[in-house]
């Protein structure tokens, strides 16, 4: 069995065999009520944007559905890279949103690293590894890159907070390095390595987990879809791989573009950073 097997067939025996209906999403909906209400009688704080997350979700998953049903209909390869480059804008809004304390300026290096990010997915991932027919098959390469493209997202994200929030910590460090003769490269080095270094985390953590405490998202849908349990462990192990070297990448492409940022041009810190 193929990935178009299961993304195609496997996946239609899986609607007609095992359907979420409405009552379905109402008792999704019901517990997160419940945790709403949790968070707000504890006074966490979270219980509004729990509510605004839960609802905007359920609306863009079913959006993507009929958006992704109508693309593999057509099946043209124009209509599928289009839809991929929405998500590549749309990831860049939502790149900067996740950062924190993030200085103006990001949107071309963040944009240039996802988009390089989403092509060398789609290179090596669909055409090198799954080899779909056609190349552009939609229900391949839309759902792989766009699922890739997520953890990018978040990988990216959580990086170059690190990275400006620990050049700050270190502002004095960093003007003495500078003061005596290191490059601003030198200079942001450390906080370089411990940004992509903390990216990296929750991918190790995930790639370490898999299997034994934790069956992903893709091998569990692809058994539910009735696919062989076993073909289905060895996609999922090239996703988390391909996660895990793309996150690396990633990362250390998006704080090498953007460290700069933190420099004005006679090489000294930004005092509104």
């Amino acid at each position: 069995m193929n990935i178009n097997d299961v993304l195609v067939t496997g996946t239609e025996g899986a609607a007609s065999d095992y359907p979420i209906d409405n009552w379905g999403l109402l008792v999704a909906l019901l517990l997160v009520a419940l945790a709403a209400v949790i968070s707000a009688v504890l006074k966490l704080g979270v219980e509004r944007r729990l509510l605004w997350a839960t609802v905007r979700s359920l609306v863009q998953l079913l959006a993507m559905g009929l958006i992704i049903s109508y693309v593999i209909q057509v099946n043209q390869w124009w209509l599928v890279f289009a839809l991929l480059g929405v998500m590549i804008i749309a990831a860049v809004q939502i790149t900067l949103t996740r950062g924190s304390g993030l200085p103006k300026g990001l949107v071309p290096p963040v944009f240039l690293t996802l988009l390089a990010s989403a092509v060398l997915m789609f290179s090596v991932v669909v055409e090198l590894i799954i080899r779909p027919q056609p190349w552009y098959a939609p229900q391949v390469v839309v759902t792989m890159v766009g699922m890739l493209l997520g953890n990018v997202v978040s990988a990216i994200a959580v990086a170059i907070t690190r990275l400006f929030d620990d050049m700050r910590t270190r502002r004095y460090e960093i003007e003495t390095m500078l003061a005596w003769g290191a490059t601003p490269l030198e200079a942001a080095m450390p906080s370089i390595t411990s940004a992509v270094r903390l990216g990296l985390i929750p991918t190790i953590a995930q790639l370490a987990s898999s299997g034994i405490v934790l069956i992903p998202g893709m091998m569990a849908g692809q058994i539910i879809a009735g696919g062989d349990p076993v073909q289905a462990a060895r996609y999922q192990f090239v996703v988390l791989a391909v996660i895990s070297s793309l996150t690396a990448l990633a990362d250390t492409l998006i704080v090498m573009l953007v460290y700069r940022v933190a420099f004005t041009e006679n090489h000294r810190l930004r005092t509104d950073l």
